[in-house]
């Protein structure tokens, strides 16, 4: 079996920043990429911010140098899944999608989580050109534009707001005849000028010649009274939620009621010793590229003081 000191589970910021370290510090970290290689940054088009590009950067452009940085300094990257997990005892143990058994000292999950969509096939026809889960990384482009959340929760409030404070119109379309949100934030959409709630409405799909043209709306689904109709927008946000992508590792890791993994406040440290979480795996709140490439970074620096403080 082999024996690796730091293992590192995903490969998008988080995982490829605590890769970078992780290797300066002499760890000679594993990482295995995962289903999604790169992370969800490689479903957008233009990252414009993050620190360092000022014209910005393609997400696909910026995760394969990340993986070159961290190959110059000697991680040995993985194209693979790590299917198996057992955290019962350290070494922590597991194997791949190829049947390969390992066990690991450290361990670094930067498994990320995944944006809940409604299921619609236009959802990935049109993903990069005008349907987007990010608010905060893609609502700079519908600068003065007419766009639609969906969602009526407090995911979807936030999205709402932070887009109206950037594009001209902003639709959200609510299943229920009223928005699950706490008080607070119901208060904030209902009063905001440019906000439009499209209560008891669904969406049937999308249309567009070069991208998001439009939404097909139905108005009280399944009633007398039902009305089908079509709605111009610019852009499509999703607002329903994240899942986070830690089931392989729930049996033994401490999470929270939505499935994120629970850290020691102002750290990446778990309730299991050696075990590190980084990213949007153990971020509910602010799911940003360079935040999650940070406590990567953090990550590593406590994987390296945990290899200092134990005699491993």
């Amino acid at each position: 079996m082999e024996t690796i000191k730091t293992l590192i589970i995903g490969s998008g910021p988080a995982g490829f920043s605590a890769a970078i370290y992780a290797s300066r510090a002499g760890l000679k970290p594993v990482l295995y990429t995962g289903l999604q290689p790169g992370g969800q940054l490689t479903t957008t088009t233009t990252v414009e911010n993050y620190p360092g590009y000022p014209q910005g950067i393609d997400g696909n452009q910026m995760m394969a140098d990340m993986r070159e940085q961290a190959l110059r300094f000697g991680t040995d990257v993985r194209d693979g899944v790590i299917v198996n997990a057992d955290l019962g005892n350290c070494p922590y143990r597991f194997s791949d999608d190829r049947g390969n058994e390992m066990e690991a000292h450290t361990v670094i999950i930067a498994t990320g989580a995944t944006a809940k969509y409604l299921g619609l096939s236009d959802e990935k026809k049109y993903s990069g050109q005008g349907v987007s889960a990010c608010a905060t990384c893609d609502g700079f482009f519908y600068r003065k534009k007419t766009v639609a959340v969906v969602g009526g929760g407090d995911t979807a409030c936030e999205e709402a707001l932070y887009l109206a404070s950037l594009a001209q119109q902003v639709y959200m379309i609510v299943r229920k005849p009223y928005l699950r949100a706490t008080e607070i934030m119901r208060k904030r959409v209902e009063e905001k000028e440019n906000i439009t709630i499209l209560y008891e409405h669904n969406t049937l799909g999308l249309y567009g010649e070069n991208g998001v043209e439009g939404v097909h709306l139905v108005k009280r689904k399944g009633e007398p009274d039902e009305e089908k109709y079509d709605l111009p927008i610019d852009g499509f946000f999703l607002g329903i939620g994240h899942k986070p992508n830690t089931e392989l590792f729930s049996q033994w890791i401490d999470t929270d009621e939505q499935g994120f993994i629970k850290v020691v406040p102002g750290t990446p440290r778990t309730n299991l010793p050696g075990v590190f979480a980084a990213g949007d795996v153990a971020d509910p709140v602010y799911r940003q590229g360079v935040i999650a490439a940070a406590t990567g970074a953090m990550a590593a620096i406590e994987a390296e003081r945990y290899f200092q403080a134990n005699a491993v």
